[in-house]
């Protein structure tokens, strides 16, 4: 009867410590990195890049805004947006966001594709 016992508590153990482990899955950092150069392939520092998302729209409305964030870029003409806090563990996917970047009279566009727990890169060229 205590080798039962014994053995019940060991199989509980090991549950125990397979869920512990398990749960500790850290969660690493969803980034999007911008880099903006000009015309000549020279980056541009000091400009303003905008990453939004707009949701499929109805019949009878245009679609709403899901994302929309703008930052200015660095001395390398990069900029990087933390999406951490908007990626859900198990989700499948993330999202595509349209880049607008302007700086003056300047102004280009693009896509970014967000994969999750990656650091994401695009260039956008600005004219």
């Amino acid at each position: 009867m205590k080798e039962r016992q014994t053995i019940g508590l060991g199989a509980i153990m090991v549950m125990l410590f397979s869920v512990a482990i398990l749960s500790c899955n850290k969660v690493e950092e969803t980034i999007a990195t911008v880099q903006v150069v000009n015309s000549f392939g020279s980056a541009v520092s000091g400009a303003e890049v905008r990453l939004y998302a707009v949701g499929t729209p109805s019949d009878d409305q245009i679609g709403e805004i899901r994302f929309d964030t703008t930052q200015t870029t660095n001395a390398s003409g990069k900029v990087s947006f933390n999406f951490t806090d908007f990626y859900k563990q198990g989700q499948a996917g993330f999202v595509v966001l349209d880049i607008e970047a302007s700086k003056g009279t300047l102004y280009g566009q693009g896509i970014i594709k967000i994969e999750e727990e990656e650091t994401n890169e695009e260039s956008v060229t600005i004219e």
